[in-house]
């Protein structure tokens, strides 16, 4: 395989899929966000989170091999107002999660009625929240830059095919992983419908890490 990618201006490939699992398996806002919607709306509106998170990293990968990473470096000021505008974002998130298991604690006693069918505008939104989610980090689109650039070969005459072919290899990982995912928070769907309490517990954990996550990148500098 290594021999074929080197053909590609690809070096070490294996090293690089390595470490990409290893990446997409640290928890994140991306992961998280997918699981909670899998949990409390089904695995369709998973998948449509996940879709979010496809194209979200779809367009910072093709953001980072357009040079989009040196404007963010050599322009300190559009850095930080992107960065403090994700944060914002994924604080919000993370109170409107604790609103709603808060709302849940509540009424941990009260019998669920049946659901009507969500609206048309509600089945995109969780497509919307994911791939906002995604696009608003500066950091993502100096990490593709500064992890890819390891695995391409600064001889190959044309750089933008190596960092497209390791970009779906690295689009296909998280794919996978984002599927056990969504079945994963499927499984637990019934328990959280019919267990407030349960909804409650997973709605307010997962909040409360995106306000951390929200936290950590309005800290974050360009180092």
């Amino acid at each position: 395989m290594n021999a074929l990618m080197s053909t590609f201006g690809i070096t070490d490939f294996w090293t690089f899929l390595l470490g990409t699992i290893v990446i997409v398996l640290l928890p994140g806002p991306n992961s998280l966000y997918v699981l909670s919607v899998a949990a409390q709306r089904g695995v369709a509106a998973g998948y449509r989170g996940a879709c979010g998170v496809f194209l979200g990293d779809a367009i910072l990968m093709l953001l980072s091999a357009g040079g989009v990473a040196s404007l963010l470096k050599t322009s300190p000021e559009l850095f930080y107002v992107v960065k403090y505008i994700g944060a914002a974002y994924l604080a919000w998130i993370g109170l409107q999660m604790l609103r709603g298991a808060w709302r849940n604690w509540r009424e941990r006693g009260v019998l669920t009625p049946v659901e009507a069918p969500p609206q048309r505008e509600d089945l995109l939104q969780p497509f919307r929240k994911a791939l906002l989610v995604s696009l608003l980090n500066p950091k993502a689109i100096l990490f593709f830059v500064s992890f890819f650039i390891q695995f391409v070969d600064p001889a190959y005459a044309h750089p933008v095919l190596s960092f497209a072919i390791l970009g779906v290899a690295c689009e296909l990982v998280s794919a996978t992983y984002l599927t056990v995912v969504i079945f994963l928070g499927a499984r637990l769907a019934d328990h959280f419908r019919r267990r407030r309490a349960l909804s409650a517990g997973l709605g307010g954990g997962v909040g409360t890490l995106f306000i951390g996550f929200g936290a950590k990148l309005a800290t974050a500098t360009l180092n």
